[in-house]
């Protein structure tokens, strides 16, 4: 089963071509859009070769490239983080214990709702005032595993739910409890099967990173903002940070098309390797 199916419906040929027509006027927008704004830069003297020449030195690159480790760092730390508590509250919501299920299930509800920015205000100028100041680090990394835990909760609860009913039961039938089997036998297979989707939403959340200018944290974004300030290269500093940006995310997202697909073969393959060859 793809990962797509376990969170939403298959779409129709209706609604496929739909999603098609939509897709390439979304192409189409977008090139003018480019174009346009190519236009309106070589028409302001921006695609000069003296205007991105800086760009072809090391010290610059050497500049962004630690931005891009202090966005790696942060993204890891939340990553983890928010899949730990996902697994948590995941579990959480598919307790049969009501004391379990009800706190999480709110939590899930509550947090999926609040914008990640304003978490980052709260840790920024709510906490202090009550005496907790955080790091500078854990002031972008915390509201970011908070803020995607509910997500992640989500897609492995999702997982949990599309693993046959027969394997927690036979666990139970070994002698296993309840939560030995969900570790050892459900959430592995859960896991797998909701991999895309898991690798797709730290795309995401390595995306969000870029709120760390709104605490002076050093990661990329922040990083450009300062660099541009200096040199003065507003435009040309931006768009090569939105290029590092858009390479790790399609990188990311080509990832999660792969393993999607490979889960969508591996059964076919497991129903052949299951039938017998007729000898002749």
């Amino acid at each position: 089963m793809s990962t797509s199916r376990l969170l939403f419906d298959e779409p129709g040929p209706r609604a496929r071509r739909r999603i098609q027509i939509a897709t390439a006027l979304s192409v189409l927008a977008g090139l003018a859009l480019v174009a346009l704004a190519l236009r309106q830069f070589a028409d302001n003297g921006q695609l000069g070769a003296d205007r991105w020449r800086p760009y072809g030195t090391w010290p610059m690159w050497r500049y962004l490239l630690e931005g891009l480790r202090s966005t790696a760092e942060a993204a890891a730390v939340s990553i983890a983080l928010a899949m730990a508590a996902g697994i948590v509250l995941a579990l959480g919501r598919v307790s049969p214990s009501r004391w379990l299920r009800v706190p999480s299930a709110a939590y899930v509800e509550l947090v999926r709702t609040i914008p990640a920015l304003l978490l980052v205000y709260v840790v920024l100028f709510a906490l202090p005032r009550y005496g907790v100041d955080l790091p500078l680090f854990w002031k972008l990394v915390a509201p970011l595993a908070v803020s995607n835990a509910a997500a992640f909760a989500e897609i492995f609860r999702a997982g949990i739910r599309s693993v046959e009913r027969g394997q927690l039961e036979a666990g139970l039938a070994l002698g296993l409890t309840r939560g030995r089997a969900m570790r050892l036998i459900v959430l592995p297979q859960a896991a797998r099967r909701v991999l895309p989707s898991l690798v797709s939403q730290s795309a995401g959340l390595l995306k969000d990173t870029s709120l760390g200018y709104v605490v002076s944290y050093s990661e990329l974004l922040y990083s450009g903002k300062v660099l541009a300030n200096y040199n003065h290269l507003l435009i040309q500093t931006y768009l090569v940070v939105a290029l590092i940006y858009l390479v790790i995310n399609a990188s990311l997202a080509k990832l999660a098309r792969t393993l999607e697909a490979r889960q969508r073969t591996r059964p076919s393959r497991a129903v052949r390797a299951a039938v017998p060859t007729a000898n002749p």
